[in-house]
């Protein structure tokens, strides 16, 4: 019978919103969503809409 060591058992992963209320709603940046760019797909249940930055720098979301 050989021994096999076992992994010790890994933390937890810490919250990011520890010290954020709980009824805040998460804040994304809109130029990480588009990466750089002007566009970004969003995925919701299947249904896909486009997220703009416009050059005026105002957010237009469309079906």
């Amino acid at each position: 019978m050989t021994f096999q060591p076992t992994s010790a058992p890994q933390p937890a992963p810490r919250s990011t919103r520890l010290s954020v209320p709980i009824d805040t709603p998460p804040l994304h940046d809109a130029r990480m969503l588009t990466d750089g760019g002007q566009l970004a797909q969003i995925n919701l249940d299947g249904q896909v809409y486009t997220l703009r930055i416009t050059r005026a720098g105002k957010l237009i979301l469309t079906k």
